[in-house]
């Protein structure tokens, strides 16, 4: 067929590979579908609008129903409820179902009905006292469903009542129920009845008003009261707050049955967030500080962050004038968000002294840490001008230096302390005390603020009123704990940078006679937290699974940080006062040791024992130091030194005795050094000197070998085990590390006193201490090298200023006593524990150590010495020789006594004519029978400073 010109004559051609016949079916199926959709949708709207007119229709009807109701109960009890009795509140009687189904709380009508059937409600309880046969009559169990659905009605509508009248009832909200009768009050005081913790649907109503955004409702009608003024008294404790507290109090609490309903989120989140709350109610705080209600929510992020808030801002809000009030209630409730946080990561336990496997903590204790980031804001925010401003704040007002303190405890004065105490006691649990410690010794009056208040309780035996108005303490609770727990640590921290000059001659931080008073505050704390009234193991300082543990009772916990600090303050004073004596040694013990405390404490694993580890200054000096002879005796004993026979005997040559001595010990074992040793001197001719070491000889050598070369540890060692006495002063910081103690800045002129004098000059330096050009390094001389330590990261680079000098100080002396020593100390003190176990020594501190192993300094106890002497040879302790000699050593000069007693026999040989001579191999003097004291004054001085060996006993 040929083209015609006609178009419409055209063949189509489909390119999609299909028919015509197919493409129709497609379409028919398309037409079909969207039929059915539109059929579908028709039906819905059609469905959708008969249930909203069934539901209007409804909702019409039950409207007109509660219309009737209400015109019918208005008709039968009027609006001022002129009808009403206590039977109407019962099961059987309609009065409250019809009330409670027509109620509207925007209906000023059922308002007021609500108010007067409050009020009457109130009355009939108050007349007969027993709410519970008021709603359920005699048979509560059998009418219990009922009575609790009414009852959880009811309170909800009065609080929605509150809540939709909340502009018009502005005014009453807060006032004191106790001197009015508003319909606020009235409507509040109905919902406190029912909510009881004693009644039996308490659980399930406060439950019912939780579900239904209870706390939601209660902050809006709180800020409406925002702008209001409050009394100055801070004493009103309004219906609304006794609504709130109850509440908040119910939940968690051990009797209590509610349901998770997970209350605890929305009271930090509504209530806690309100600006100036205690305003609004101040005895709150003391509320959510006795329920447990935030303690379900301790691993909830949201609670950190809302401490992490308020911290931020708290800042601010203590720059306003008349900020007291508000500083008081911001630390009671940050101290319990403090408490309520899982352990940071970055804590250190308040201590920068625990030993790495005190750090092992197990899987149990670590499962809950907070977030980084949190605990980042956290302790940023705890930062040394927040620390400031708040003890500003709290204690400013009280400072001795502005002379506005009266003397007496007031009730502000009490709170404040309470309240930074409590807060302080938190964060140096929480937080590295290394950031904070320095500001709050140097930068704050806290010491001497405290020191004034504990001072004046002690002297007025008023520590029971800190406990009876402290919201932290029980009020059976000793009220020192708080104050004992801050200012402990912090005043202890002061010490260490205190040097002579402040302490004993311009008496700062405090008086020496103020110091003698708190010892005995610290003293009596201590006995009575260690024995009088124990409530904590006592040995359990160093624990830190103990520490976890007690960290859930925080009394426990206070109890003993207070034992940790209290003692280790009170050990830090006997220091101060062993270096130059400002008290009595005897006011540090306890007056309570007496002879049954002494042979408990002989005994392991008794409380007794515990106490002298752990407070050891609390037991005279001579008690403790037969304690530790009787230890040494035991020890001896079992390593057979009582034996006839000993295992080694050294040949020493005195002109060789350190080569000799340090071979010969060297190859002894650690059991061996601790056996029988007997010595053999070899005079300068080679031949053996006379005498059996009976201990005597074995003594000399003791004593020559530690004076010849202290170095050589083992001799030491050797002599402290034995009970020898060697005359030998160590430094203070060398006896230190023998308690493997930390150093400090006063200890440091026994090692270097001319860097310590720099480090003095430093402190007191009154210039700008920046153009010192000083920076956080060291420089090291070591075998004529020089190097260059940073005292903490980017030291080069971090300059000294008037701020951070006195870490500086701390830093150089750390440095100096503690880390360039920390070799050498580590050497010595192995060998030293070889003998000596940690346990003996942990009771003395270093004065007493030196009085261990050189004796005193002080004198000899003449007395004492006859005492304990045995005669022979035909002397008696009454012979006239006797007496004569006895007064003859008595009259001797401290040198000569002490002469007398280490080489009494070491006689001459042209001194052996009717001279008095020993065989101190045996510890034994002979004396010739002298007719005067004159001769044998003369010849007893010839023989003691004769220095003869052993040949001629």
């Amino acid at each position: 067929m040929f083209f015609s010109g006609d178009p419409s004559t055209r063949k189509r051609v489909d390119l999609g590979g299909r028919s015509s016949k197919e493409r129709d079916r497609q379409k028919l199926l398309e037409q079909t579908r969207l039929e059915r959709n539109r059929r579908l949708w028709l039906r819905q709207q059609n469905s959708a609008a008969l249930k909203i007119q069934k539901c209007f229709r409804g909702r019409k009807e039950v409207e007109t129903e509660r219309s009737k109701v209400r015109e019918n109960f208005l008709k039968t009890h009027g609006e001022r409820c002129h009808t009403v009795d206590r039977q109407c509140f019962s099961p059987d009687s309609d009065f409250l179902r019809h009330l409670l189904f027509f109620f509207n709380p925007t209906y000023t009508t059922d308002v007021s009905v609500l108010v007067e059937t409050c009020r009457l409600l109130l009355k009939f309880v108050r007349d007969n006292g027993d709410v519970v046969s008021l709603f359920a009559g005699t048979e509560y169990a059998s009418k219990a469903a009922l009575v609790r659905y009414r009852v959880k009605k009811f309170a909800h509508a009065c609080i929605r009542a509150v809540y939709g009248n909340r502009n018009k009832l502005r005014d009453q909200l807060f006032m004191e129920s106790e001197k009015s009768c508003t319909s606020a009050i009235l409507l509040l005081d109905a919902v406190t009845l029912l909510i009881d913790l004693g009644l039996p649907w308490a659980c399930s109503t406060v439950t019912y008003l939780l579900q239904r955004n209870i706390y939601s409702l209660f902050r809006e009608i709180i800020l409406i009261g925002k702008d209001r003024s409050f009394p100055a008294s801070n004493r009103v404790v309004s219906s609304f707050e006794r609504v709130l507290g109850l509440i908040t109090s119910h939940i968690g609490q051990g009797t209590c049955t509610c349901p998770s309903v997970d209350p605890q989120c929305f009271f930090p989140s509504q209530i806690l967030t309100i600006p100036f709350l205690w305003r609004f109610f101040p005895h709150l705080k003391e509320t959510i500080l006795m329920s447990s209600l935030l303690n379900i929510a301790i691993d909830l992020p949201g609670y950190a962050c809302l401490l992490g808030n308020l911290l931020e801002v708290a800042g601010l809000a203590f720059a306003q004038p008349e900020s007291f009030t508000m500083a008081v209630d911001f630390a009671t409730v940050a101290t319990f968000l403090l408490e309520a946080l899982p352990s940071l990561q970055s804590s250190n336990m308040g201590s920068r002294e625990i030993s790495e496997d005190e750090m092992v903590i197990d899987d149990e204790q670590t499962e809950k840490v907070l977030n980084l980031g949190l605990e980042q804001q956290i302790t940023n925010a705890i930062d040394p001008r927040f620390l400031l401003q708040l003890t500003t704040v709290l204690l400013g007002g009280f400072s001795p230096l502005n002379g506005s303190h009266s003397g007496q405890l007031e009730e502000n004065h009490i709170a404040a302390v309470t309240a930074v105490c409590a807060f302080l006691h938190a964060t140096f649990n929480i937080l590295p005390l290394e950031r904070i410690m320095t500001v709050l010794a140097y930068r704050t009056e806290l010491v001497p603020v405290l020191w004034n208040f504990m001072k004046q309780c002690h002297e007025n035996q008023k520590w029971s009123s800190l406990s009876e108005q402290s919201p932290y303490l029980p009020a059976d609770a000793p009220g020192w704990l708080l104050p004992l727990s801050v200012f402990c640590p912090v005043y202890k921290h002061m010490l260490m940078i205190v040097d002579n000059e402040e302490f004993y001659e311009q008496e700062k931080p405090l008086s020496l006679k103020d110091i003698r008073c708190l010892i005995v505050i610290l003293r009596q704390a201590l006995w009575q937290l260690l024995w009088l009234n124990p409530t904590v193991p006592a040995n359990c300082g160093k624990s830190t699974t103990a520490i976890f543990a007690m960290k859930k009772h925080p009394l426990e916990f206070l109890q003993h940080r207070v034992c940790v600090v209290a003692s280790e303050l009170l050990s830090q004073l006997q220091d101060w006062n062993n270096r130059r004596q400002f008290t009595l040694p005897s006011e540090f013990h306890a007056d309570g040791v007496n002879e049954y405390f002494i042979s408990q404490a002989m005994m392991e694993n008794t409380r007794a024992n515990d106490i002298l580890k752990q407070a050891p200054f609390l037991v005279p000096f001579t008690s403790r130091a037969k304690i530790f002879t009787s230890q040494l005796a035991e020890a001896r004993q079992r390593n057979g030194s009582q034996g006839l026979f000993a295992r080694h005997r050294f040949r020493i040559r005195r002109d060789h005795i350190l080569e000799d001595a340090f071979n010969q010990l060297n190859a002894l074992s650690e059991e061996d050094l601790r056996g029988l040793i007997r010595v053999t001197f070899v005079n300068e001719l080679g031949v053996e000197e006379a005498g059996i070491d009976g201990g005597g000889i074995f003594k000399d050598f003791m004593e020559n070998i530690t004076r010849a070369a202290f170095d050589v540890q083992y001799g030491l060692f050797k002599a402290m085990f034995e009970g020898i006495l060697v005359d030998i002063p160590f430094a203070t910081f060398f006896l230190s590390k023998l308690k493997q103690k930390y150093n400090y800045l006063n200890d440091l002129p026994s090692l270097d006193p001319e860097l310590y004098r720099h480090l003095i000059f430093l402190k007191h330096y009154e210039g700008d201490v920046s153009d010192l050009e000083l920076y956080f390094v060291i420089l090291n001389n070591e075998y004529g090298e020089q190097t260059e330590d940073e005292l903490l990261p980017g030291g080069k680079s971090t300059r000294v200023t008037n701020e951070n000098v006195i870490t500086f100080i701390h830093l150089v002396a750390n440095h100096r006593l503690n880390f360039q020593i920390r070799q050498q100390s580590s050497h010595f003190l192995r060998g030293f524990q070889q003998l000596i176990q940690k346990e003996w020594i942990d009771m003395f501190n270093e004065h007493e150590l030196q009085l261990l192993i050189s004796g005193s300094l002080d004198g000899i106890d003449i007395d004492d010495l006859r005492a304990h002497t045995n005669y022979t040879g035909g002397y008696h302790k009454e012979h006239y020789v006797i007496d004569m000699f006895w007064e003859v050593v008595k009259n001797f000069s401290l040198e000569n006594q002490r002469k007398f007693l280490k080489a009494g026999g070491h006689a001459s040989d042209e001194a052996l004519d009717r001279l008095p001579t020993s065989a101190t191999c045996m510890n034994l003097l002979k004396f010739p029978p002298y007719r005067s004291k004159e001769q044998m004054e003369q010849k007893l001085l010839y023989a003691i400073n004769a220095d003869a060996g052993f040949d001629l006993s």
